[in-house]
């Protein structure tokens, strides 16, 4: 007997949707951004090149929702590229000296938390702990410094605006980054304490 439709929400893998050429869009940002800063003086395009590609991470999800194209491919690729901007960015940052060593391992200490507890709750059968309006709002506030600091630590005349402001947002952001943490490890102990595997993945 076939299992009924609404079982399965990914229609397939699902690779040419429109969802999927957008994060497609957003992965190619990353190396246009690492060759601005890098390589070249055009310091503002990569700000605004990092900003966009990461602060557009909703924007695939929502058309997948919309457009009825949820896919396994994307459901693999956008948390994928969005962790991969994050972690890209933040070694850059550190490798040119704009991020110090500290931030960089809590940031790094936190994700290595995380995919443990993914690991640990795997092996017991259970889905990832359900993603939380404090998780999405940390990791937003922590990425979208990183353009700030880049403008702060490398374009003329805009220390005085852009470090304060940068550096608020980069410490603010960590703290809730690591609360979050906190949380998803509470959700994580709570489902072991049960025993009860979770029928569906978490979004």
């Amino acid at each position: 007997m076939s299992k009924p439709a609404a079982a399965a929400p990914p229609q397939g893998w699902g690779v040419w949707t429109w969802p999927n050429l957008v994060t497609a869009v957003r992965l190619l940002g990353i190396p246009l951004f690492c060759y601005l800063l890098l390589a070249t003086q055009y310091y503002w395009q990569a700000a605004i090149v990092l900003a966009v590609g990461g602060g557009t991470d909703w924007v695939d999800g929502q058309l997948a929702r919309r457009l009825n194209q949820v896919s396994k491919l994307g459901r693999l690729l956008d948390p994928f590229v969005d962790r991969l901007y994050i972690l890209s960015s933040l070694l850059v940052l550190t490798f040119i000296g704009l991020l110090p060593w500290l931030f960089t391992l809590a940031v790094l200490a936190r994700e290595a938390l995380l995919v443990s507890i993914v690991i640990v709750l795997r092996w017991h059968g259970f889905a990832p702990p359900q993603v939380h309006f404090l998780g999405k709002c940390a990791t937003t506030i922590v990425f979208m410094s990183f353009p700030v600091l880049v403008i702060a630590g490398l374009v003329d005349d805009a220390e005085a605006w852009a470090a304060p402001f940068g550096w608020a947002l980069a410490w603010w952001g960590l703290g809730l980054y690591w609360l979050a943490a906190l949380v998803y490890l509470r959700q994580a102990a709570g489902l072991l304490r049960e025993g009860r595997p979770q029928p569906t993945v978490a979004a």
